[in-house]
């Protein structure tokens, strides 16, 4: 603990002696018609110490840095927007992924570093957005054509703000999302459209992947596609929200090998493509009651399709509620929840029913990055207070077994290279005994530019991890970020 404490001190301190925050440029002009110019840029020192694996590098430190430049302009009923992204990460380990195949990569510093040609000092600059909308007249009504960031679950915002950081962070992003916790992000390329009101709204998209993520070349597409269809609505004057969705989803890469539990042999033979729908919905509201107001959520989804040449069917449920005292300063709020998302019982039949995360911002709903939502179960319990208007401390508290012991523990967030899958599994050797984790976290907004944030999880293996890890089943995950924004608001990159 005193090594890892000790080891994000001295990184941090280093980072932030190399940093500066970029003067605010103008806004440009062009003639009579104005650009608005946006300027986000992101610094993270990351410190590791993942579950012992010698002799490989273990505990680790590495700083991330993103800068997103903008253009954007509104010409009566038509918009565009230009953005570019260059990311960096220094420093990544170059002895921290095991030669054990069930090991692997211990943490994201070597995920990062694979993922970018085993380079300790990767950069690159993309294109993020680049699109066209052309706005209805007298209709809430939209087309975007290009490249652009997207969310599923954020088709309405709520005026109430406990409503809104429901939907931000327990609905938006399960299945679709920008990953915006990783450094290199995720953008799509295709067609989206708005129909709607004020209370109700209908969304389409249909779109293909682009790289990105770990690896820091975002510019080219993936032979992945998406298509998602939405209707959401306000209900009981806004205090309600429900939606239903489809989303279709198709990995054309028959090179890449899949990441199941199938043995090697039979998944190395499997250059069959993945279709799969995804249908589901949810509903959040929030209600006054006392002295305060409860809170609660649903969210559900069920799958088919193929898995390669297996058939695939399977499903995830969440069911959260809370209560905040909003009549006290700070408005404490105490939330509980569970998760279950299905898991693959029998890895030699022509079945595949553990549960596909699809392309989704995965930290939105593990902040310690070292599981996902496959094959999973989570309950928690949560409290989240205010001391202030500009500071919001966090704690969680998990206890996370897997599903199906015969299938794997799962991470990652989906297709980001057209080279590995992205996704990664490790054997849970017929334990299902998983994890238990607590984390706390601090966000700050210092003014109305920056923000510092702080976040620190710590992990005690169980016997899934045990098995894999007999040296040291303990891990811990700690960073301190600044992020400087000025001109129109980066929503995509907030995560």
């Amino acid at each position: 603990m005193r090594v890892f404490v000790a080891s994000l001190f001295l990184t941090t301190v280093a980072s932030l002696g190399q940093t500066s925050v970029p003067s605010a440029p103008k806004p440009a002009v062009t003639g009579k018609l104005p650009f608005s110019v946006s300027v986000y840029d992101r610094t993270r020192v990351d410190t590791w110490q993942w579950f012992a694996a010698p002799p490989e590098t273990e505990t680790y430190g590495y700083v991330e840095s993103l800068v997103r430049l903008g253009i954007a302009q509104r010409i009566k009923h038509v918009d565009w927007q230009l953005e570019l992204s260059q990311p960096a990460m220094l420093a990544l380990p170059s002895a921290s992924i095991s030669p054990v195949a069930a090991q692997g990569q211990l943490g994201l510093g070597g995920t990062y570093y694979a993922s970018n040609g085993n380079n300790s000092y990767p950069a690159a600059a993309s294109l993020k957005q680049g699109f066209v909308r052309y706005h209805f007249p007298g209709e809430d009504k939209s087309v975007r054509l290009g490249r652009f960031e997207f969310f599923d679950g954020q088709e309405l915002q709520p005026k109430n703000v406990a409503m809104s950081w429901l939907q931000t962070n327990r609905i938006a992003q399960r299945l679709i999302g920008n990953f915006g916790f990783s450094n290199a992000q995720r953008s799509f390329d295709g067609i989206d459209a708005h129909y709607g009101g004020s209370d109700w709204d209908v969304t389409g998209m249909a779109a293909r992947a682009d790289q990105g993520v770990f690896n820091m070349n975002a510019n080219p597409e993936l032979n992945v596609d998406l298509q998602y269809l939405a209707l959401s609505r306000f209900e009981l004057k806004r205090h309600l929200l429900w939606r239903v969705f489809g989303i279709g989803y198709h990995d054309g890469r028959t090179g890449v090998l899949k990441t199941d539990n199938r043995p090697l042999a039979v998944r190395t033979a499997d250059h069959h493509n993945i279709r799969v729908g995804s249908y589901g919905g949810d509903v959040l509201t929030v209600a006054p009651a006392g002295r305060g107001q409860f809170d609660f959520l649903a969210w559900g989804v069920l799958q088919n399709g193929n898995w390669g040449v297996q058939h695939h069917s399977a499903g995830a449920v969440a069911v959260e509620g809370g209560y905040q005292f909003t009549k006290v300063a700070s408005q404490p709020w105490v939330r509980g929840g569970f998760y279950r998302g299905t898991g693959d019982n029998n890895p030699n039949d022509d079945q595949h029913n553990t549960f596909f995360q699809v392309a989704p911002t995965p930290r939105v709903y593990a902040r310690f990055p070292f599981f996902n939502l496959m094959n999973n179960k989570d309950q928690f319990v949560q409290v989240i207070d205010k001391p202030t208007k500009k500071l919001e401390l966090r704690g969680d508290l998990h206890w996370l077994q897997l599903t199906s012991a015969n299938d794997l523990w799962y991470q990652g967030g989906g297709a980001f290279d057209n080279k590995v899958f992205g996704f990664v599994g490790r054997p849970a050797n017929s334990h299902s005994s998983f994890i238990s984790l607590a984390d706390i976290s601090a966000d700050w907004q210092a003014t109305h530019t920056l923000a510092l944030n702080f976040y620190y999880g710590h992990a005690w293996g169980k016997s899934v991890v045990r098995s894999i890890y007999p040296t040291g089943s303990t891990t811990q995950f700690g960073y301190v970020e600044m992020v400087y924004r000025w001109g129109a608001a980066q929503r995509a990159a907030s995560k």
